[in-house]
């Protein structure tokens, strides 16, 4: 099965109404030469409807972080309905940043991937391990922790997109090789294999994010089981 390119520009806390026109404008002039790639952006959540209604509209918009819950006494979060009813239908969840500047543990990445895929939002899900962790062989462990626990009551994962980003490459200017990331692809991707479904292993988009740039993403699409990136630091908003 041939996997469509998956390519997702992470923003992150970076960006201005000024810069962003340009950035878009940008954008829209750009060629896309293969139709098979779906691309998209995940920005701040002040600018999500100006991207939306400026950006082209063959790539998607996402939304960095979202809550669980529909609405309620939750200060400063955002719900997928609200993302929904402004056109997005996108969101990350459970990037490193989240789990270790805001102490989001496996299972409230878990309770908000589950929900969102519930009501139709579709999840780039970001798990990946710390330098620590992989100098004592934890890499698999880590990964497959995170996974279990964000997944463990999933029916339906056609709207599910695995990020698989070492916390050690993020805007370290440090990135695995295309080998050490093709090695813990292939460990998500066989763990899908048998654990959900042969289909699911085999559709299932898993994208590399870490110190991801022009110099190094083409050795790095070359692996058989890397599907796509999420980009950082090497995005031009920067």
């Amino acid at each position: 099965m041939k996997r469509k390119f998956f390519v997702a520009g992470n923003w992150k806390m970076n960006g201005s109404t000024s810069f962003n026109e340009d950035l878009i404008n940008f954008f829209n002039q750009a060629e896309i030469r293969d139709q098979n790639v779906e691309i998209g952006v995940a920005v701040p959540s002040v600018y999500l409807s100006n991207i939306v209604n400026n950006l082209r509209k063959d790539w998607f918009v996402a939304a960095q972080n979202c809550f669980k819950n529909e609405k309620g006494a939750y200060t400063g979060e955002i719900s997928c309905h609200m993302l929904k009813d402004i056109g997005v239908n996108w969101s990350i969840i459970g990037h490193s940043e989240r789990r270790i500047i805001f102490n989001e543990s496996d299972e409230l990445v878990g309770e908000k991937c589950e929900y969102l895929l519930s009501q139709g939002m579709k999840v780039i899900l970001c798990v990946g391990e710390l330098r620590s962790e992989r100098e004592s062989g934890e890499t698999k462990q880590v990964c497959l922790r995170q996974l279990k626990a964000a997944t463990e009551k999933l029916k339906d994962w056609s709207n599910l997109v695995i990020a698989y980003e070492p916390v050690w490459a993020i805007g370290t200017g440090k990135v695995a090789t295309p080998e050490e990331a093709q090695e813990v692809h292939k460990v998500i991707r066989e763990w899908l294999r048998t654990s959900v479904s042969a289909t699911v292993a085999e559709s299932m988009s898993i994208v590399y994010g870490g110190s991801v740039k022009a110099e190094n993403c083409v050795d790095l699409g070359k692996m058989e089981d890397i599907d796509g990136f999420l980009v950082g630091g090497a995005c031009k908003y920067m």
